[in-house]
């Protein structure tokens, strides 16, 4: 596991990180450096008009990064924008990437696929070269299909959707849809978790319908028995009562939840007061259950999730600890998943011999070779590979809530 960054470098990552907030425009401390930096961009596309993909005029790495940072969703995005800014700032106090530093500007897009283009136009405006995100599904999609056309380099932290990474510019840390679907089947399976299976999911969106599809296929192949199946919609996702009654009916002692944390946090209460107790298995996008407002924890009690990373392993405490004195709260498993896509791309970078003058485009083509050729050590997967598809090579862990924190399995 790669070095930490120390409680003093607090000053570094104020000198060394572009402004990343909880608004879709970078904060006061650092709008000189940005006006200054488009500046710079603007005079040397002035002086010569064929370079009119923006290079990094400081000798700097610029590295873009979209996500929720307000909104439903901003416990994703927040976590990214802070699992982006902590790799950077250690890497540039550790001397940077082929002796350049890292600049990371982080736009909010508000789990909203426009804006996240919008936010991706932003920071293509700002002279990335490259971009981390976007964090949810959606808006990843919906940005892929910029950064493609445009041959920048993409990785996602976390959108799992399959056409997240649909152009040969984008890959990502975590599993598709399909594999968390796959691997949550398998996973309960092996550890003979329940004999009765409910299911409920939302019907709304990719993500969710994704990996219960998936889910369904293997527990089929694997003989589980699933005795319920309920949907719902983003239009009614407030009221599961009538969900929560046909699982209590069908005598489903584990519940499938592949959605979001939000619903999910609804689900356990409302289950709560029908005093009906069977396991709940989540995924990924369940990983902030336990920082819903007004959520009492103690419903999540015994709650299994699908995730690669937990505060409390061996190897991961450093960055929690790091993380907790720079930002006031643990991190979650999307801070995660962001640091080892900035180091991902750090790797990648060394592999091809990439310098910070080179075109979005060149860097992009570089790198679409490299990430194919390393492996890396990371906070959620040891030996870290990708392949052509953009798709990573890890083993898949799940996680247990017990009093209030979550316990790899």
């Amino acid at each position: 596991m790669k070095k930490m960054i120390s409680l003093a470098m607090a000053a570094v990552m104020a000198l060394s990180l572009a402004a990343c907030g909880s608004s879709s425009s970078s904060t006061s401390t650092t709008a000189a450096a940005t006006t200054a930096a488009a500046a710079e961009t603007e005079a040397a596309a002035e002086a010569d008009a064929a370079e009119t993909e923006a290079a990094s005029a400081e000798g700097t790495f610029k590295i873009g990064v979209i996500g929720p940072l307000t909104g439903a969703a901003a416990a994703y995005g927040i976590g990214v924008a802070h699992g982006a800014e902590l790799a950077a700032s250690e890497i540039n106090a550790a001397g940077g990437i082929n002796g350049f530093q890292v600049e990371v500007n982080c736009q909010d897009d508000e789990h909203d696929p426009e804006k996240s283009v919008n936010a991706y136009n932003t920071l293509k405006d700002w002279g990335a070269q490259m971009i981390v995100g976007s964090v949810t599904s959606k808006p990843c999609i919906a940005v892929v299909a910029e950064t493609s056309a445009d041959n920048m380099f993409q990785i996602t932290p976390s959108g799992s959707a399959v056409e997240c990474i649909s152009g040969d510019n984008a890959f990502r840390v975590c599993f598709s849809d399909p594999s968390q679907g796959k691997a949550s089947a398998q996973y309960i399976s092996e550890n003979k978790l329940a004999e009765n299976i409910g299911i409920i999911y939302d019907s709304s969106t990719e993500y969710s319908s994704g990996i219960r599809e998936a889910f369904v296929t293997e527990a089929q192949n694997l003989g589980l028995n699933i005795v319920a199946e309920e949907a719902f919609t983003a239009d009614n996702a407030t009221d599961f009562s009538v969900q929560l009654d046909k699982m209590k009916e069908a005598g489903a002692d584990l519940v499938f939840l592949p959605f979001y944390y939000q619903e999910a946090s609804i689900v356990l209460k409302q289950a709560s007061d029908k005093e009906y107790a069977p396991i709940f298995f989540g995924v990924d996008g369940m990983d902030g259950i336990l920082t819903v407002d007004n959520f009492d924890t103690s419903l999540a009690e015994g709650v299994m999730l699908l995730t690669p990373f937990s505060t409390t392993e061996e190897g991961s405490q450093q960055f929690t600890a790091d993380y907790v004195a720079a930002y006031g709260e643990e991190p979650n498993q999307f801070s995660a998943d962001s640091y080892d896509a900035v180091y991902a791309i750090k790797a990648a970078i060394e592999k091809a011999g990439v310098t910070a003058d080179m075109s979005y485009s060149d860097i992009c083509d570089a790198l679409k070779v490299a990430m194919t050729e390393i492996s890396i050590d990371g906070l959620t997967g040891d030996n870290m590979t990708w392949d052509a598809s953009g798709e990573t090579g890890k083993t898949p862990k799940a996680v247990k809530i017990v009093n209030g924190v979550y316990e790899m399995q």
